[in-house]
């Protein structure tokens, strides 16, 4: 890790560097830059600490800024992005494959589990943790080192997600059961090698979103956990599986709340693709399980079945009216979200793992 003082001191540089060179900044990502011709972009630059990406329409364009960094900073040119921050990228004609499996290799070898049986789930069914439970104390810092690396392999396996979020919840109360359960989600990390998330090429590209929620699946609490996806195209690129902060006192609640997490992304991702200069007109489809936490968005009236809400909540209201987004009733069987909230037997997690897009790259039947 840089210095705070250094880490600054870089990146107003480059800031500073790239707003001569004709850049805008992103409002919604300060990390994000795009040199524009009237509504066109030509180029967009991202930045991660002194990594750069950048890509446009016009390969000279590119050729050219590429010149123009090497002479003011120490830089090489990689080339087509085929590895970035232990992330594997192959692209081709169809779309882009993203996947982790060097560093899966890596963290099973660390953690002596390279030969390891695989598991056909991260998390068992019915399987609860609690901080209360009397086992013995692992390791902490081995513990913590294996979570993290777990988290760290989310960015390309949402299909781990809600297990992670899980065992993230015991970082301070470490035990044989929690790192057993750890070791498992890597049991099925190993089954899963050359598994990543596929984004393909689509005409169609609208946002679309996914929400959801248990209710009361933590045992030390009684808090829900929230799941949402977003696609736009054919494949997921937006996901997060949370605890919520409040105990929601019904499924509905804990809905809505789920809604709302979901929303606060929806309108983040809007701003973005606004800066990227593919706005989206019409309102953000949020499909959602429950059909009365879709009709408390949609009803004004203040009533009786939601008064314990917190206020909070209730902009996803202004949130329907301004025609931003539009929650939507689904069915549970078609709600993909639901790989992020709860365990789910073995046929229910390959079906919507095989719906969001989390695939084999070399076995064609899988993608």
């Amino acid at each position: 890790m840089w210095p705070k003082t250094g880490s600054k001191a870089w990146y107003d540089r480059i800031d500073a560097y790239l707003s001569r060179l004709g850049f805008e900044k992103s409002i919604s990502e300060p990390t994000l830059y795009m040199k524009k011709v009237e509504n066109e972009n030509l180029l967009i630059c991202s930045l991660y600490m002194d990594d750069l990406l950048v890509t446009g329409c016009i390969s000279e364009l590119i050729k050219e800024f590429k010149k123009q960094m090497q002479e003011s900073f120490e830089m090489t040119d990689l080339g087509l992005m085929t590895y970035f921050l232990g992330m594997e990228v192959n692209q081709n004609e169809y779309g882009i494959f993203i996947s982790q499996g060097a560093f899966a290799l890596k963290v099973l070898s660390k953690f002596c589990m390279a030969n390891c049986k695989s598991s056909r789930t991260p998390v068992a069914l019915g399987e609860k943790l609690s901080s209360n439970s009397d086992h013995d104390r692992v390791d902490e810092k081995s513990y913590r080192s294996l979570v993290g690396c777990l988290l760290y392999l989310t960015a390309t396996k949402a299909n781990i997600m809600y297990a992670v979020n899980l065992l993230s919840r015991f970082m301070y109360f470490y035990n044989v059961a929690y790192f057993k359960a750890a070791k498992r989600v890597l049991r099925y990390v190993k089954g899963t090698l050359g598994y990543g998330v596929k984004f393909e090429r689509a005409e169609e590209l609208m946002l679309v979103g996914y929400s959801d929620s248990d209710w009361a699946g933590s045992v030390d609490d009684m808090k829900s956990t929230s799941g949402y996806f977003f696609t736009r195209g054919l494949r997921v690129f937006s996901w997060s599986s949370k605890k919520q902060q409040i105990v929601a006192q019904s499924t509905t609640e804990a809905e809505y709340i789920a809604a709302a997490t979901a929303v606060n992304q929806a309108i983040w991702l809007r701003k973005l693709l606004s800066d990227l200069n593919a706005e989206q007109v019409e309102a953000t489809e949020i499909k959602v399980d429950n059909q009365l936490a879709v009709a408390i968005a949609k009803n004004l009236v203040f009533h009786g079945k939601t008064k314990h809400f917190k206020i909070k909540y209730h902009f996803v209201r202004e949130a329907e009216l301004s025609k931003e987004i539009n929650l939507v009733h689904c069915y549970s069987e078609v709600q993909l979200a639901d790989i992020l909230t709860k365990p789910l037997a073995t046929t229910s997690f390959e079906y919507l793992k095989k719906e969001i897009g989390v695939c084999c790259f070399v076995a064609n039947e899988e993608c």
